[in-house]
């Protein structure tokens, strides 16, 4: 410190504060929402402080500075989660059997035209990629349930909201193979859900979820910033946090009354940082994290926000995983290619 200047002391302090965030935000995903709401809305930084770390350590080694190791140990202690947030080599096994899985919050077709593009034209493009992808297993959230959308598959499970007045729009999963079992989680007092289905490939048995949490409702175009508007912002975000908590606990539990191997797909509305994420993904195997490439932002937004998610039952290959750029919804979609062991 004492061979500093005035300028890199300040920049020490702040690397330093920003480090110590960073380290206490590792262990939020095992902190419950329900115990304490405040700090868990730190998750959502995780990924800025592991930049922003990852600069400081840079700029460090190039002033040749013995501060880099402040952030460098930091991020060697959380290291686990740089893999959670980048991925450098794409895993390319394309094998004719796999099961080629696809997520995609379409964000009801545009109904409400949040795009340029009406329903027709999204729901034709959408249609068309599909077709293009060929995917085995495709699950919607956001699904528009008013309309008979048919994609040409030979099953399907749709489900409506259970509330009244936006009933017209749910989840919905279409497969090649053939289901044998379905239903739904009934998340409580939300117009979020999850669901399931039961497919049989070959001669095993898949359990499919796919789960939409409860959702975040930030318009940061229209959010006002204010002391009192800022106070509300977070209460509200408490609260989603809260509602994920309790929707990932009973996700859990009815998924230990599964004898079969399962995959977990759809928009979790929190990040690979989260508590929610961390209960729902126990031992699974992070579709991204295991074939990815790059940040795998699954949101369009500035930052690089991967909110959505293909979990892996362990005794199963991942051998492929991709985001596309393909901009119809506030959401991309997302694709994992899964083989047996």
């Amino acid at each position: 410190m004492k061979k500093l200047n005035w300028l890199h002391k300040i920049l020490f302090v702040l690397n330093t504060f920003l480090g110590l965030l960073l380290l206490f935000a590792y262990i939020l995903p095992y902190i419950s929402p329900l115990s304490f709401p405040k700090i868990s809305i730190l998750s959502l930084a995780t990924p800025v402080l592991i930049i922003i770390n990852i600069l400081f350590a840079v700029y460090w080694i190039i002033r040749l500075k013995k501060q880099f190791l402040v952030s460098t140990l930091i991020l060697l202690i959380g290291f686990k989660y740089l893999g959670a947030l980048y991925q450098v080599a794409e895993k390319k096994i394309l094998l004719t059997d796999d099961i080629k899985i696809m997520s995609y919050n379409v964000r009801l077709f545009n109904i409400y035209k949040w795009k340029k593009e009406g329903k027709e034209e999204t729901l034709k493009a959408v249609k068309t990629f599909i077709q293009e992808k060929k995917p085995d297993i495709l699950c919607f959230q956001e699904f528009l349930t008013a309309y008979d959308v048919n994609f040409d598959y030979p099953y399907r499970y749709v489900n409506n909201n259970p509330n009244k007045k936006i009933s017209y729009f749910g989840q919905a999963i279409f497969s090649n193979y053939k289901i044998i079992n379905s239903g739904s989680l009934d998340f409580n007092s939300t117009a979020n859900n999850g669901i399931f289905v039961d497919v049989i490939k070959d001669n095993d048995t898949l359990r499919i979820y796919n789960l939409h949490l409860e959702s975040q409702k930030i318009q940061l175009d229209k959010e006002n910033f204010g002391e009192k508007d800022s106070d509300k912002l977070l209460k509200r975000i408490q609260k989603t946090f809260q509602k994920q908590a309790e929707q990932a606990k009973l996700l859990v539990e009815h998924e230990k009354n599964c004898n079969y191997k399962t995959i977990i797909t759809g928009d979790f509305n929190n990040t690979a940082f989260s508590y929610a994420y961390k209960k729902i993904k126990g031992n699974k195997l992070d579709a991204f994290i295991e074939a990815g490439k790059g940040f795998g932002k699954s949101y369009d937004y500035i930052f690089p926000s991967r909110i959505d998610f293909i979990l892996v039952d362990n005794s199963l290959n991942v051998n492929n995983f991709k985001t596309f750029d393909f901009q119809y919804s506030d959401h991309f979609p997302i694709m994992a290619r899964i083989n047996q062991k």
